[in-house]
C-alpha cells in the first residue's frame, strides 16, 4: 500500500478500469493518455499507504472522503497474504522494472537531503537482493485465496537491474501540491516519455513520482509518507508511486526511526513502496491479508524483536529498510523478515 501514514491502494476491483489507489469513478475506457482514470473506485478499500509514526488516519485521496482504522504501527500476525485474483490476470510484477520521475523545477538546486542520489542509489542496488527475495514466493495466475503458490503460476520477481532508467522532468514547475489526478497524469506521461506506450510494457513496470522538498501532496507526514497506486490510460494500466520529499516529514516518516539515522526514512519509505508495488501492482489484485494489509504494511515501523527495521547491505551500500512479510516464515505462519 503505501506507507501509511499514506494513502490510496488500488482497493479491489474488477478491471473495468478503475484504477488508482485511492480514487474516484469510473469505468469508461480512457481516450488519451494525458487523461488518467482511477481505477479502484467500484472497490471501496481506503487508500493504501505507509502511515506516520504518529498518525493512523488513512485519507480518501480523490474525493477527500476519510475515516478513522486501527493502527498498523505493528505486524499484523492475524493472517498471512492470499492471492486476490489479479487486474486484468495481472497480480504482482513478474519481471519487475522501475523508472523514477524527479518531477518538477522545484528539484532545480533545492535537494537539502540528497533524496535523488539516495533514491536511485537504493534502487540500482536492491534488484536480487536478499531482502527484496522474499516477493518470489507470491506468484499470478492462480486461484483466489491462494496462500503458497508452490512454484505454481507466475512468480514475483527480483531481477538484477530493477531501475531501468530516471528522468528530470525539470523544465516546468509541478503542482504546489499536486493532487492525486496531477501525479496519475504525470506517471502516464512518464510512461510515454520511456516509450511504454502498450499494455504489454506496462505490465511488469512502476514509475516512482518523487516530488522535491517542500512540493509534497497535501496529507503528506501527517497522514502518510508515500503510497503506490494505478491509473488506466490508453497505454494500458500504469503503476506508479507518489514519493514525496521524505524528509520534510521528520520523525513521523522515519528520521532517525531506530536510530538508523535522519535520512532512514528515504529509503525505508520507498523500500515499502517497491516490494507492495512487485506484490500488489494494480492494488487490490495482488496479495493481501484479510484486513486488506500488504506486506509492507504488516512490518511498518518495527522497533524491535523479529522484523525490526534495521540496515541491509546491496551492492551500491548499505540502507535502512523495514522487514517484510512472508507467508513462508516460522514453518508456513508468517512474519516478518529483513532477509529470505
Amino acid at each position: 500500500m503505501s506507507y501509511r501514514s499514506s494513502v490510496a491502494r488500488f482497493a479491489s476491483a474488477v478491471l473495468t478500469l478503475v484504477v488508482a489507489a485511492a480514487c474516484t469513478d469510473v469505468s469508461r475506457t480512457p481516450t488519451a493518455p494525458a487523461v488518467p482514470v482511477d481505477i479502484s473506485a467500484s472497490r471501496s478499500k481506503a487508500p493504501d499507504g505507509m502511515e506516520t509514526l504518529s498518525r493512523a488516519v488513512i485519507h480518501s485521496t480523490v474525493e477527500g472522503a476519510q475515516r478513522a482504522r486501527a493502527s498498523r504501527l505493528r505486524p499484523r500476525r492475524s493472517s498471512n497474504l492470499t492471492y486476490h485474483g489479479g487486474v486484468g490476470g495481472i497480480g504482482v510484477e513478474t519481471a519487475p522494472r522501475v523508472y523514477v520521475v524527479f518531477w518538477g523545477s522545484q528539484w532545480n538546486n533545492n535537494d537539502p537531503s540528497g533524496e535523488a542520489a539516495l533514491v536511485q542509489s537504493f534502487l540500482n542496488g536492491v534488484g536480487n537482493s536478499s531482502w527484496l527475495n522474499s516477493v518470489t514466493q507470491y506468484c499470478q495466475g492462480v486461484s483466489s485465496g491462494t496462500v503458497f503458490c508452490n512454484g505454481a503460476g507466475m512468480a514475483a520477481g527480483n531481477p538484477s537491474g530493477i531501475l531501468v532508467d530516471v528522468w528530470f522532468d525539470n523544465t516546468s514547475a509541478a503542482a504546489s501540491q499536486p493532487s492525486q489526478s496531477q501525479l496519475a497524469a504525470e506517471a502516464v506521461k512518464a510512461a510515454g516519455h520511456f516509450g511504454n506506450t502498450t499494455a504489454s510494457s506496462n505490465a511488469s513496470t512502476q514509475y516512482v513520482i518523487a516530488t522535491a522538498h517542500g512540493n509534497n501532496s497535501s496529507g503528506f507526514g501527517t497522514q502518510y509518507c508515500a503510497y503506490h497506486s494505478a491509473t488506466s490510460s490508453s497505454y494500458g494500466n500504469v503503476a506508479y508511486t507518489n514519493l514525496p520529499y521524505i524528509t520534510d516529514g521528520g520523525a513521523s516518516c522515519g528520521a532517525n526511526f531506530n536510530g538508523l539515522g535522519p535520512n532512514a526514512g528515504i529509503t525505508i519509505v520507498e523500500g515499502h513502496e517497491l516490494a507492495e508495488t512487485i506484490s500488489d501492482q494494480f492494488p487490490n489484485g495482488g496479495w493481501l491479508d484479510g484486513s486488506g494489509a500488504e506486506n509492507g504494511d504488516k512490518c511498518a515501523w518495527i522497533t524491535s524483536g523479529q522484523g525490526a527495521s534495521a540496515k541491509t547491505t546491496l551492492s551500491t551500500g548499505t540502507f535502512p529498510v523495514q522487514s517484510l512479510w512472508s507467508n513462508a516464515f516460522n514453518g508456513g505462519a508468517g512474519g516478518c523478515v529483513l532477509s529470505y
